[in-house]
């Protein structure tokens, strides 16, 4: 089955309890039985990453608060990826997805809240990988919520760059799975060699971790602050009498 073929989701621009504009996908298709509503986004590239978090923000109604829908009315939605190494438009069927995870909302909302406009959002973050092709898709599929999408962040980790024992490291992009490091190597600043071979590793949450070895200043210069500068020398300049004559 192509995606799309039974989509129902509708992109609907409205007011949040601020009365400010916001633009979101919904469904709400509670009365019927064995819904299947996907909903796709465009192609991601995945720009060197080897792992991607998705922050999800969206609204959810309480099934106890619409009468005639129990047994029908689901709480849930999944999110499924699928890579591929090129845009291939709309020729993705459902069958080359993987599911990522049954997302289920913290707070849902009820026609009280509807009368008042109080949105109670949710959050909800997943990580994707390992991830090896050029890029993805991401949807969303509805099993028969009443469910309205508000953003979608997707992002990766990275170390940023730094100095550290007179040896600087790039930026670095986090590894494939949740409790990877990855060993990087250090090149030594300017007029500085190496003592022991300068390593550090970046954690999958983009942090430096285990400071291996260092670099020293080279003769005739001297450590300040993550560089190694020239000495300064004094000279003394002792004069005779005769030469002052």
């Amino acid at each position: 089955m192509l995606l799309g073929e039974l989509s129902k989701w509708d992109a609907i621009n409205e007011m949040d309890e601020y009365f400010s504009p916001i633009h979101t996908y919904q469904v709400c298709n509670v009365m019927s039985p064995s819904q299947n509503n996907w909903l796709r986004t465009k192609w991601i590239q995945r720009s060197g990453a080897h792992r991607v978090y998705v922050e999800i923000k969206f609204t959810l109604r309480d099934c106890n608060s619409m009468p005639g829908v129990l047994g029908t009315c689901k709480e849930t939605f999944n999110l499924h990826y699928c890579e591929t190494e090129r845009d291939v438009g709309t020729s993705l069927r459902e069958n080359q997805f993987s599911k990522i995870d049954t997302i289920a909302a913290d707070e849902s909302f009820t026609t009280v809240d509807l009368g008042v406009r109080r949105l109670k959002l949710n959050t909800e973050m997943r990580g994707v990988g390992p991830l090896s092709k050029r890029g993805f898709y991401l949807a969303f599929q509805d099993i028969g919520a009443c469910i309205a999408i508000v953003s979608v962040r997707v992002y990766y980790k990275k170390c940023s760059g730094l100095a550290r024992n007179l040896a600087v490291f790039t930026d670095v992009v986090t590894g494939a799975d949740s409790s990877s490091l990855v060993e990087v190597r250090g090149q030594c600043v300017d007029h500085a060699e190496e003592k022991d071979t300068p390593k550090m590793y970046c954690s999958a949450e983009g942090e430096w971790l285990v400071p291996i070895g260092r670099c020293v200043c080279s003769a005739g210069f001297e450590e300040h602050r993550e560089a190694c500068i020239g000495k300064w020398i004094d000279f003394f300049i002792f004069s005779t009498k005769d030469e002052m004559r």
